[in-house]
């Protein structure tokens, strides 16, 4: 059970870390921004408070002394600085450190945590440094909150244990904020024959003069709060001095805090005969005033217990690894229902074929909402750029800032991690190769603040990605000459800027002047090309000289299942992705007389080049007399793959090769169709680089 929880945890820090890195950045730019203030201030206390909860104390101490720092910061004490962010996002770094350690990667360096912490020692103003050590109290600064009593009370839920919270520890750290009494509730306590040691029965009220407020007080319970019933109330706010004494009643208080009915307390009263009647004859209450008050409490409370429930059971956290049973359930489900609706076809018996027709309606929306599980916002992904951005800058001694737009757009959750590389290598060339120095962009009449635009859209089954930077752009000619150089392409060769433009991606090439720790080696774009591919996805450059570059990115929404397109060579079946596809035509001996042995097609007046895949494959036996071509999109270009017959569109689950086939160019994976017979999965870029380079070695 502990081990569970230490990982719940490590997964809740983690994405705390990703929040904290965003909103530290967010920071700097702004500078005093309360939101942001407080959202890093939580962050810290909630790391600190789990990760003593949890048996991280080292991860708690630390973060204990940068949240003391920005405790002031939050009051006024202390003013946001770049010094003090830099400070923050290195302890952001180190806390990662030490949770990787934890899971045996890497060590923590004890000698960076004890600068860090001495840096932001050095933060706290020396009035803080004495009171805190015992000194002479020293009046407290404008900004500081008035002292206020407040009456809290904490009721876990009974199975609040089973989480690893320990309600004591909270209270404990409840107490430190003030003079406090703390009374704990304890007739829900069963008889010791009935009682569960995995439950918790007692709840506490407690009464707490501060002045922290009342945020402070609700941070103490941030990481219980769905585990939990949690009120909080003022019930002093010290601003009547005159009737120090004058308080409310015994029953008052009771009937407040709902421990009392109203007929309970009717009775009580009268029994005892000092108020009732006497008090509503002499005109000091109403019945009426006593029933609404507890009305409007009861309804108040209804209304927030809603709430809460409701956003309690809102979501809930399943590991990954689950997700992927679960996806790969639901594929052998789709190749089962296909077998299905084959044999129900073939049958041609009536219930049949409706039983297989409400099996596919089902395995599709089955299909479709597993694999919506799956899908995450990439802007997760986009918030670690934010430092990546903000790092190199600082480095190469350039003023950039990253704009993004469509943070929400989703994506398979192994795609956005598949995706992170490319992009990373991307973006650190748009820093180093793209923008120019502040001068440099200053004498060209560009402001010296360059930008990096990171766009994600949808576009069908596929999502757009845009990288572009305002910087110098390509130098087309001096693209064109290292090619020559690693004689990638003949000194003669005509080329379009595209085709001059997608050298970049060849191994090894680099323009680069001198290597530098960032780029300069040519190891990067040949990286990003097989990682787009591998993801089935297309990588396009465009750019205008002095203006920048732009780098879009087509990738599927997903690896498991896709939609495709079924074709057939000889007695073979293969798969082409439907994102390549842009049409079908057919191919007539006519045609292929009519363009004299060159593989090319006029389609609509504009020459496609094709590639017939039975001579590609040596697949045996004689062509049909009418061929079709599937035309697809490559890198912007128009290429077509000519077959025996097109079959349809097809709902292809995705079957990873064996170690034996891994290498095989051309073919990408497989699938299993409804008569239980394999398809190959055509990788249809590699297919025509192939084939690319293999005319340029004959040519």
């Amino acid at each position: 059970m502990i081990d569970i929880h230490r990982q719940t945890f490590r997964d809740e820090a983690n994405e705390l870390l990703t929040e904290l890195e965003f909103s530290l950045l967010e920071l700097c730019d702004s500078g005093d921004d309360q939101e942001l203030i407080d959202r890093v201030f939580r962050a810290m206390h909630t790391i600190k408070g789990s990760g003593s909860m949890f048996g991280f104390d080292d991860i708690a101490t630390f973060t204990h002394e940068v949240e003391t720092v920005f405790d002031l910061v939050r009051i006024g004490r202390i003013k946001v600085t770049p010094e003090l962010v830099r400070l923050s996002l290195a302890a952001r770094d180190q806390i990662k450190e030490m949770l990787d350690a934890e899971d045996g990667k890497g060590r923590v360096d004890e000698q960076r945590n004890k600068e860090i912490i001495a840096g932001f020692r050095d933060l706290i103003p020396a009035d803080e440094i004495a009171e805190k050590s015992g000194g002479a109290p020293v009046a407290k600064g404008v900004d500081a909150l008035p002292a206020v009593t407040y009456s809290i009370r904490f009721k876990p839920h009974p199975r609040l244990f089973l989480t690893g919270t320990n309600p004591l520890v909270l209270i404990n750290e409840l107490c430190e904020l003030g003079r406090s009494v703390v009374v704990a509730q304890t007739h829900n306590l069963p008889l010791l024959s009935n009682l569960d040691p995995e439950s918790c029965y007692l709840f506490w009220d407690i009464v707490i003069t501060t002045d922290q407020g009342e945020n402070a007080l609700r941070d103490i319970f941030i990481f219980a709060e769905d585990d939990c019933d949690l009120t909080i109330d003022i019930i002093d706010d010290g601003a009547d001095l005159d009737n120090e004494d004058d308080y409310k009643k015994l029953g008052t208080i009771l009937v407040e805090r709902g421990d009392l009915d109203l007929e309970a307390l009717n009775q009580i009263l009268q029994s005892h005969k000092r108020f009732g009647e006497l008090a509503i004859e002499s005109g000091i209450l109403e019945a009426e005033q006593v029933a609404s008050a507890l009305s409007e409490q009861q309804f108040v409370k209804g209304i927030r217990k809603e709430r809460q429930n409701k956003e309690s059971g809102s979501s809930i956290r399943v590991p990954a690894e689950k997700l992927d049973v679960l996806v790969n359930l639901v594929g052998e489900m789709v190749t089962v229902q296909a077998r299905l609706s084959q044999f129900a076809q073939s049958a041609n018996e009536a219930a049949l074929i409706a039983i297989a027709e409400e099996v596919e309606r089902l395995t599709a929306s089955l299909r479709d909402n597993a694999l919506n599980i799956r899908m995450l916002p990439i802007g997760s992904t986009f918030t670690k750029f934010r430092r990546l951005v903000h790092d190199l800058s600082q480095e190469l001694g350039k003023k950039i800032e990253m704009v993004t737009t469509g943070a929400e757009t989703e994506l398979d959750k192994t795609v956005i991690e598949k995706l992170n590389d490319p992009l990373v290598h991307l973006i650190r060339n748009c820093i180093d190769h793209g923008i120019e120095k502040p001068e440099v962009r200053t004498a060209n009449g560009k402001p010296q603040l360059g930008t990096v635009h990171l766009t994600a859209t949808h576009s069908g089954d596929s999502v757009l990605l845009s990288i572009k930077d305002d910087g110098a752009g390509l130098n087309r000619e001096a693209i064109r000459a290292k090619g020559i150089d690693k004689g990638l392409i003949t000194a003669g060769a005509e080329l379009s800027t595209k085709e001059i433009y997608s050298l970049i991606f060849a191994p090894g090439f680099s323009t680069a002047e001198k290597v530098t720790s960032i780029s300069g080696r040519g190891v990067g774009m040949d990286v990003v090309k097989r990682a787009i591919d591998s993801l089935r996805g297309t990588i396009d450059v465009d750019s205008v000289p002095g203006e920048g570059t732009t780098i879009t990115l087509r990738i599927p929404l997903t690896l498991a299942i896709i939609e495709s397109l079924l074709v057939r060579i000889g007695a073979d079946c293969f798969v082409i992705p439907l994102s390549f596809v842009d049409e079908c035509i057919e191919l007539s001996r006519e045609d292929v007389a009519r363009s004299h042995g060159r593989h090319v097609m006029n389609v609509r007046g504009k020459y496609v080049p094709y590639i017939p895949l039975r001579k590609e494959f040596a697949i045996s036996g004689t062509a049909p007399d009418i061929e079709q071509i599937v035309i697809t999109r490559i890198n912007g270009s128009r290429v077509g793959f000519v077959v025996d017959h097109v079959i349809g569109e097809h709902q292809t689950v995705i079957k990873s090769l064996s170690k034996i086939y891994r290498n095989v160019e051309g073919v990408s994976g497989a699938t299993i169709l409804g008569d239980g017979s394999v398809a190959l999965i055509l990788d249809i870029p590699q297919l025509y680089r192939g084939v690319e380079l293999a005319e340029q070695a004959i040519g």
